[in-house]
């Protein structure tokens, strides 16, 4: 027996698995504790029920995904409104050098995936979807790529990479504390603190918690939906180059542009708050529709190679943060702290990294210079430096 649910039918069963994701998360420490996202929660119990019924011949899901691509494009939009040239400059060298390591990080992120795919004899794509599609992009990215991967003739690979990304959240999540404590104590770090400059007040004032407008939110809205407009037209007049490109990446441009005219010129405002929280929202209900699909049936014939391939990103992870975040950003108790960081943000998320940074400085002091960097990086630069590398890693090994 097929169930087949339309566009709004599979919209409505997404918030569902969302806000059941959501009380799970409430109920259950280790999920709080390892800042597993409640569409992830809830999306993985329903993808699990989905492959029972199938294997035993019970009932299979058929959902149009018609709402599902325009949630991601949504999502990578607000993603491009973030992409200001004024904030990263105020952001100072520090956070220059941050956003370059993580650049360096995503790139050798796809060089281990695709050396390991051709190791196990795998189509590279697959190779991919254990690198930074899923590391350093998490659940968002994966789910905007696996489809495009599939496209490609791949098939499982959106179950790959959703699969590579829960294990980074829960990875990276435990690699931060023990790399950060070995730093501190092993170089004698808790007398050689040091304290952000004035520059953070300057910029946490645009980036911190401000009184919602509820005129703002129509704005945004309209925002979003021109860049989504306009991002059509550029992502047709990018693929006459030959390029294979994800549907949003036309809508991310348009969205930067737009963004750093408004700081440019003044002639408008860009309502970052507000399209922040669209762009959540926008996040949870693609999530929750995309890990709905998975084929989890998928995943068995590549046990032992995604084993190897999730184990080898951990090690590099791992190994990047103790050898060269800690040393290209200073060597000192906010460079260990950042390491920390680093492993949540590398193979997980932004989340990820600041609960790693609250433990180690809850235990070790305040790291404000961590704290001010890794989020700039995080939710404002990094998913728009990687999809563009994703793309250029697909368009040359496939």
């Amino acid at each position: 027996m097929v169930l087949q649910l339309d566009m709004i039918q599979a919209l409505a069963l997404a918030v569902i698995v969302l806000l059941v994701g959501q009380l799970i998360r409430k109920k259950v420490s280790f999920l709080e504790k390892f800042c597993i996202p409640a569409p992830v929660i809830g999306g993985l119990i329903f993808a699990t029920l989905a492959l029972i019924l199938k294997q035993t011949g019970t009932l299979e899901f058929e959902m149009d995904g018609t709402l599902k691509t325009v949630l991601m494009t949504a999502f990578f939009t607000t993603v491009g409104f973030t992409a200001s040239l004024r904030l990263l400059k105020k952001g100072g060298l520090q956070v220059l050098l941050f956003l370059g390591i993580a650049i360096v990080l995503v790139s050798l992120q796809n060089v281990v995936g695709v050396s390991l795919a051709k190791v196990f004899n795998l189509d590279t794509l697959i190779g991919l979807s254990t690198g930074s599609v899923p590391m350093t992009g998490g659940h968002g990215t994966s789910g905007a790529f696996g489809p495009e991967f599939e496209k490609a003739g791949v098939i499982g690979a959106t179950t790959v990479a959703m699969a590579s990304a829960t294990f980074g959240l829960i990875v990276g999540s435990m690699l931060g504390g023990p790399i950060a404590k070995r730093l501190i104590e092993k170089h004698n770090l808790l007398d050689k603190k040091q304290t952000l400059d004035s520059q953070e007040s300057t910029t946490s004032k645009e980036n911190g918690i401000t009184e919602l407008i509820p005129s703002n939110f129509a704005s945004a809205a309209f925002q979003i939906i021109i860049a989504m407009g306009l991002g059509t037209i550029l992502s047709s007049l990018l693929q006459k180059t030959g390029m294979t490109l994800p549907s949003y990446i036309g809508a991310m441009f348009a969205a930067a542009i737009m963004r750093n005219i408004s700081d440019i010129t003044g002639s408008y405002k860009t309502p970052s708050t507000e399209i922040d929280i669209l762009g959540n929202i926008s996040l949870s209900l693609f999530l929750a529709m995309a890990l709905m699909g998975l084929k989890l049936w998928q995943l068995a014939d590549l046990a032992v190679p995604l084993f190897v391939m999730l184990i080898a990103q951990s090690l590099l992870m791992a190994t990047f943060a103790y050898f060269i975040t800690f040393r290209v950003m200073g060597k000192d108790y906010q460079a260990a702290v950042l390491a920390g960081g680093h492993c949540g943000f590398g193979m997980g998320a932004t989340p990820n990294a600041i609960a790693n940074m609250e433990a180690i400085s809850s235990n070790y002091g305040p790291a404000p210079a961590a704290f001010f960097i890794i989020p700039l990086v995080g939710s404002l630069f990094i998913d728009f430096f990687n999809a563009g590398i994703i793309t250029t890693f697909m368009n040359i090994f496939h």
